[in-house]
């Protein structure tokens, strides 16, 4: 599915940009939230390059979203994506609780 837009890429373009996309799993979503969590917590850069900012609500609101995920595939998942998952759970929870009680 492409998104359209005023200036409309030629398809060669497009499916040039499509090709350098990593491919999209259960696994790559998880990752990408997980980025979005540290991204919050000030522990990576943002998307945008600007400086790394704390923001406790948003990093909450992306651990909560990953434990609703984690409550709804219970039993669907492959163990490697358990895992994944129960990681990144756990090192944002820590990070998090880390970062609220003022540390670096």
């Amino acid at each position: 599915m492409r998104w359209e837009s005023g200036d409309q890429m030629s398809d060669q373009q497009s499916k040039q940009e499509e090709s350098e996309l990593p491919q999209i799993d259960f696994s790559t979503f998880i990752l990408s939230l997980s980025h979005s969590g540290f991204v919050h917590l000030g522990d990576a850069p943002s998307p945008d390059g600007q400086s790394r900012a704390t923001n406790l609500v948003l990093a909450r609101q992306t651990i909560d979203l990953l434990d609703l995920l984690s409550e709804k595939t219970k039993g669907n998942l492959t163990g490697e994506e358990e895992r994944l998952l129960s990681h990144v759970l756990y090192e944002l929870r820590m990070r998090y609780v880390e970062v609220s009680r003022g540390g670096k």
